[in-house]
């Protein structure tokens, strides 16, 4: 199965210097990847992992160790896509982030379910064809 794995969860398994490997999504994760499954990133989910280090050394580290894990494609579509998907998610009364759906739209267009600790995806699912996966 292919599937993305939201910045969420990935914050969750590098966390350094203690991962808790009892984590429900943490779990979610490795086993997905004794499956091997195909993990897939989107850029924005990339860049906030980056984002989110100090130094060079610990961008040019999880740079590295996030190359084997292909960027989904976006084409102009997915953009709008996106944007219909947090309109249809504001006339519900869901206050749903650019990127979030973002990321729920190109889960969408891939056919793709989503890995995340984000609850805010659920409200998103509850409105679209998005598939959350469960923890565990």
């Amino acid at each position: 199965m292919n599937l993305v794995v939201d910045t969420s969860v990935w914050s969750l398994v590098l966390r350094r210097p203690l991962v808790d490997e009892n984590h429900p999504y943490v779990r979610a994760f490795r086993a997905h990847i004794e499956a091997d499954d195909g993990i897939f990133l989107t850029g924005n989910i990339l860049q906030e992992l980056l984002d989110g280090l100090r130094s060079k050394k610990d961008v040019d580290w999880l740079v590295r160790l996030l190359d084997p894990f292909p960027l989904m494609p976006l084409e102009r579509g997915t953009y709008v896509a996106a944007a219909a998907l947090r309109q249809r998610c504001r006339s519900k009364g869901i206050q749903a982030g650019a990127i979030d759906c973002l990321i729920a739209a190109a889960c969408i267009e891939h056919g793709y379910p989503l890995l995340t600790a984000d609850r805010d995806f659920l409200h998103i699912a509850k409105h679209s064809e998005l598939v959350v996966l469960p923890p565990e």
